[in-house]
């Protein structure tokens, strides 16, 4: 097997943050990826773009706690991401409130199972949807 080519620049900042982010990512359980895709209401594929260096794809600031807390990032790591993340994006820097310890929490919750597949992803993405619109109402609230 050919070893991986990191087509991501080293002076680029987004590239950066997401070589750690993939990284981090290669030391957690397989199924994590997937895990990140369900929680935040997207394609595995999307997954795998925002954390390959090589894409200029940025990781969108409102999953970065989801991503986060699935991955149970240790304080060092976060810290790392964080800054990496802010020096990648400084005009994001007032969004990441969500993104710090205590900001965003991942909730489980039951759901019925559905015999159509169609259905059963459009009600869990309209709850997380939900849960989005409610959490950046009361984030407005606060600023």
């Amino acid at each position: 097997m050919a070893p991986r080519v990191e087509r991501g620049r080293q002076d680029d900042p987004v590239a950066a943050y997401k070589r750690l982010l993939r990284a981090y990512l290669d030391r957690r359980p397989s199924g994590t990826r997937l895990k990140i895709a369900d929680a935040i209401g997207k394609h595995k594929s999307f997954v795998s773009q925002i954390t390959n260096p090589a894409y200029p794809i940025p990781v969108p600031v409102r999953h970065l706690a989801a991503i986060m807390d699935i991955c149970h990032f240790t304080k060092e790591e976060r810290t790392a991401f964080l800054a990496a993340y802010r020096a990648a994006h400084p005009n994001q820097s007032h969004r990441l409130g969500a993104a710090r310890p205590g900001g965003y929490r991942t909730l489980h919750i039951e759901v019925p199972l559905f015999d159509d597949p169609e259905v059963q992803h459009e009600i869990e993405d309209t709850i997380r949807q939900f849960a989005r619109r409610i959490a950046a109402l009361a984030q407005r609230g606060r600023d």
